[in-house]
């Protein structure tokens, strides 16, 4: 594999029941089965590992009524990546479920956009409905690190390493990035929460959790363009992704799937 295109997994670790018309603004009329599914996602080659959002724990799934079926330190670990041992991890943005976790790794640089850090340290937080999708816990701790020069700010976008770019995109919150990969297949983007399922990005339809409408909409133009194809996108929080791409390895099936296979649908 050269050493500017990578393998990525996407590590699925917990799940949430949950009907459509509370994933669109606005509600669904078809009123379905619509639950969420959680994941991080690890980005390697020989050369280097990064690892992108790092997850909640159980604690945090009680508090928030997820349940976790299986936790990251441990999907981490099946594809014999040891958390302590990890340099560079990206944040796409800081909501609960993204950036918990932090203690599992004790040596990493957190690359993380301007406007997300001073969105979640700013006046915004001051109104429960913007701040309910953060812990105050998370927050501090990014904020120690920051102080302890583990912190990698960016502004817009940025290459990493040759082959992994970020791109400020904002609209689900003020500061969140994608993830653009060069893959044996074309670049791959790492949504995120940019789009939660492919159905927001294929019905131009947003979730409900939103900072700015204008940029989460105009949002999915970007991801079309940073992508190879639109089947190049990986949504942030779609059962689908399990199934339309392969499990990485025998007995990872629903936990693992490797994203620079083509998919199986």
């Amino acid at each position: 594999m050269p050493s500017d295109e990578y393998e990525i997994h996407a590590v699925r670790y917990a799940h949430h029941a949950r009907r459509s018309p509370e994933n669109f603004l606005g509600g669904d009329p078809h009123d379905t089965d619509m639950p969420l599914d959680y994941f991080v996602w690890v980005i390697r080659n020989a050369e280097r590992t990064f690892i992108v959002d790092t997850g909640f724990d159980e604690a945090m799934a009680r508090k928030r009524q997820r349940k976790i079926l299986h936790p990251v330190g441990e999907g981490l670990q099946a594809l014999g990546i040891a958390p302590e041992t990890v340099s560079d991890i990206i944040v796409t943005h800081m909501h609960y479920d993204h950036a918990g976790n932090l203690e599992l790794f004790p040596r990493a640089r957190f690359h993380l956009q301007d406007a997300e850090m001073a969105y979640t340290t700013g006046r915004c937080m001051c109104h429960g409905l913007m701040g309910h999708p953060y812990e105050a816990d998370h927050v501090t701790t990014m904020v120690r690190r920051v102080f302890d020069g583990h912190v990698c700010f960016h502004d817009g976008a940025e290459e990493l390493a040759p082959g992994v770019e970020v791109h400020l995109i904002g609209g689900h919150t003020k500061g969140i990035q994608c993830v653009r990969v060069r893959t044996r297949r074309g670049w791959v983007v790492l949504a995120s929460d940019t789009s939660h399922f492919y159905a927001h990005m294929e019905t131009d339809r947003a979730f409900p959790i939103v900072h700015d409408l204008e940029r989460m909409l105009e949002g999915f133009g970007r991801l079309r363009k940073l992508a190879s194809s639109p089947a190049h996108i990986i949504p942030g929080h779609d059962p689908l992704v399990m199934a339309r791409y392969p499990t990485t390895a025998a007995g990872l099936e629903g936990w693992i799937a490797r994203l620079d296979a083509d998919p199986l649908r």
